[in-house]
């Protein structure tokens, strides 16, 4: 076992055996996935005026008696709107030994929805970082920016990671390990900052179809259920014309592909960077973690592909095909988990090309 790395299942498992992880309700069977833990929503979210961080010194419960502006029970599930802003306190809560920071993520469906949230904690100075040590509640912050959805008590919409040291790969590493699994299927990778380079793909399917743009003013999603909604509801097909390039409209939200296939083997753990200026003023993929596993073969994954969740900003933005959109960045894991993502979970979205979130019919 390696002496950094980010913390598998296993351990994850015995944080809560050392009540270094607890919650206030029993844990869901599929919680604990290869390298992360689900959170899961508490009973009460707050309507805030704007977004916030508590900063040193401060407790979050401090800030949002300032803030907020009403209380919703979620114990019977309730709706969030579009355009606000909302302060959840989750069940689940640390008490991290000195050696453990955290970090955390929105899951992969809730990208896809074009939810954004953040987890913020006391004292923090930062969304979605979780200092070593730390002891204390977790709250998520929520913001649909395209669908209002339904939500509830145990409603999983963000991850965390548990890491000891430092994890990253650097350049060298990264071109070793590429060499021998094929990280991303490019034959020129582009690797530099300890990151290599995914680009997207806008020639399409075999009928031509490239991605989809939200649409407004649409009907609620739930998020806690499958194949529930009609795409062409929520969803604008956009195809190929012949050019093979996209206008991003400012504001709008569009689901992409990357044109490689990702592959992140089983010994460590990958993240997309959400936002790379260096490439256009446009973010790329709100929901960045990639488990062990993901686009491994013999888990099922054989040419899984990134999809990408992208908002423009500002400008109108042309994205040309086989323009590199985003950059991952790979992560020691201590040791092996003991399941994969993909075939050993029965993961949603193992093996995909273009796909929306798994609450949409196929």
């Amino acid at each position: 076992m390696r002496s950094t790395g980010i913390l598998p299942d296993s351990m994850i498992k015995e944080m809560f055996d050392a009540k270094q992880l607890m919650s206030a309700a029993p844990l869901d069977d599929n919680q604990i996935q290869p390298a992360s833990l689900d959170l899961r929503l508490g009973e009460k979210a707050f309507r805030v005026r704007a977004s916030f961080l508590p900063g040193e010194g401060n407790s979050v419960e401090t800030k949002l008696n300032r803030f907020k502006l009403h209380e919703i029970d979620l114990r019977g599930g309730a709706v969030l709107e579009t355009g606000c802003v909302y302060l959840v306190p989750l069940l689940e809560t640390l008490n991290l030994p000195d050696e453990i920071e955290a970090s955390a993520n929105p899951k992969s469906s809730t990208g896809r929805l074009d939810i954004f949230t953040r987890v913020i904690v006391d004292n923090s100075q930062a969304f979605d970082q979780i200092p070593a040590g730390y002891q204390g509640p977790l709250y998520l912050e929520i913001s649909p920016s395209t669908f209002p959805v339904v939500v509830r008590t145990g409603s999983r919409l963000s991850q965390i990671r548990f890491r000891k040291g430092f994890s990253l790969l650097g350049d060298d590493e990264l071109l070793e390990l590429h060499k021998k699994e094929t990280l991303v299927a490019a034959s020129e990778p582009h690797i530099r900052g300890g990151s290599i380079g995914l680009s997207i793909d806008l020639i399409g399917d075999d009928d031509g179809l490239v991605g989809y743009r939200g649409k407004r003013h649409t009907g609620v999603v739930d998020v806690d259920k499958k194949a529930q909604h009609r795409v062409l509801d929520y969803w604008e097909p956009i195809y190929n014309r012949g050019a093979a390039e996209l206008v991003l409209d400012p504001d709008e939200f569009y689901i992409l592909v990357s044109r490689e296939a990702v592959h992140v083997p089983p010994l460590f753990a990958a993240e997309m960077v959400p936002y790379d200026p260096l490439v256009g003023e446009f973010r790329v993929h709100y929901a960045g973690f990639f488990d062990p596993g993901f686009g491994h073969s013999a888990a099922g994954g054989t040419g899984s592909r990134g999809v990408l969740e992208v908002r423009s900003h500002e400008v109108p933005f042309i994205l040309e095909h086989g323009q590199l959109v985003g950059r991952l960045v790979y992560e020691h894991l201590l040791k092996r988990p003991d399941a994969l993502y993909g075939s050993d979970l029965g993961s949603n979205y193992q093996a995909q090309g273009l796909k929306l979130s798994k609450h949409f019919t196929p």
